[in-house]
């Protein structure tokens, strides 16, 4: 399995909205079409992180090819009033905000 985790900020209060709008996606084919297996938002003073899982190794393929589905750009719109870059001088990109994994264990 495939994992990616975003770094961002985000106000505690935008989480009902932020979760809304990903409610709506995942409710769409597009976790399907991207390989996504599994969604987890988080927030801890001040700071959003976003686990995303996928099926098998080519999570990062699959998003890369569904980037410019309107659905796609329209929630990455959609998320600009809630969620803002860890480093703005740096983001160009949610791969510019990924966390690297340095330890992984499974059962």
């Amino acid at each position: 399995m495939h994992s990616t985790l975003i770094v961002a900020r985000m106000d505690v209060e935008s989480s009902a909205q932020v979760a809304r709008l990903f409610s709506e996606f995942d409710d769409s084919e597009m976790p399907h079409r991207m390989g996504t297996r599994r969604r987890q938002l988080f927030s801890y003073k001040g700071l959003y992180f976003h686990l995303q899982d996928f099926d098998g190794d080519n999570g990062g393929e699959l998003i890369e090819d569904a980037k410019n589905d309107p659905r796609f750009v329209q929630i990455s719109q959609d998320l600009k009033p809630f969620i803002e870059p860890y480093d703005p001088a740096t983001w160009r990109s949610p791969a510019d905000a990924m966390g690297t994994r340095f330890y992984n264990w499974t059962a």
